[in-house]
């Protein structure tokens, strides 16, 4: 198959992602309470909340990632287009919807080149890999910084280039959705900004959904936010009126930095 024959759905008139009543366990520890909200195709939702509210879960549920922590489950419904993720093969899910982690997991026997192109042999997509890999690259901003270092290891990049490479290899699967689990939080203002002007960027393509804890960020690359609590959904809405009238007190507290 080759990689621009990917199946895509184009969601015209319904939501690009809906959760409706989802619950994630680690054990018998609830982690996500009866959450439902939907997200709007490229857009770019953000996931605010203080740490160990269920924020990453959440995430990690949206491409069922979280079933591969022993002990882990989760219930309810995650539409795709309108097709429920848990009734399609998982390695075909991640295709569509592709995660960038926290601190960049940069494939470190390998170089700049074969990280990249890693998921599309991985799942032996027949494509040309090299113009896949300039594609790429330049969409991440990084094809003029390593285009002389492709085969190099890929460990020999900073961090903020190393984190771009990472997102660069997700989406050199074409997905649909990007989920951002915290990926500026390891790196410095200027790499920082780099990943914020790509996510503004991105989302003309792609549904977006990011996982931050800085409230700026959140304001600065987010269509809609949604505020995580003790598990549960307090408040989802468009970011400015999430930000400067919120509707519930808890999210006033939260975003004007009375705890957190």
């Amino acid at each position: 198959m080759n990689a621009s024959s990917l199946p895509r759905v184009e969601a015209t008139e319904r939501p690009k992602l809906e959760v409706q009543g989802l619950n994630a366990w680690f054990g018998s520890t609830r982690a996500v309470k009866d959450i439902s909200l939907a997200v709007e195709p490229r857009s770019v939702l953000a996931i605010i909340g203080p740490s160990g509210c269920g924020k990453s879960t959440f995430v990690r549920c949206l491409n069922r990632m979280h079933e591969l922590t022993p002990g882990a489950r989760s219930e309810g419904r995650v539409l795709l287009d309108g097709e429920d993720v848990y009734q399609v093969d998982p390695v075909y899910l991640r295709r569509r919807v592709g995660m960038v982690f926290q601190r960049p997991n940069v494939f470190p026997t390998m170089s700049v080149r074969d990280n990249v192109v890693a998921g599309l042999r991985l799942n032996r997509v027949r494509a040309d890999y090299e113009a896949i890999l300039e594609r790429t690259l330049r969409q991440t901003a990084l094809w003029d910084e390593v285009k002389d270092r492709l085969d190099d290891s890929a460990v020999g990049l900073s961090g903020g280039q190393q984190q771009r490479l990472c997102i660069a290899r997700a989406l050199a699967v074409e997905p649909e959705v990007l989920l951002m689990d915290e990926p500026a939080s390891a790196l410095d203002p200027i790499a920082t900004a780099k990943i914020e002007e790509l996510i503004d960027e991105l989302k003309e393509q792609y549904t977006i959904v990011i996982v931050t804890h800085n409230m700026q960020q959140a304001i600065r690359v987010s269509d809609f936010t949604a505020f995580f609590y003790l598990g549960e959904l307090v408040e989802h809405g468009a970011t400015q009126q999430v930000f400067t009238r919120p509707a519930k007190r808890e999210t006033e507290d939260y975003v004007t930095g009375k705890f957190g």
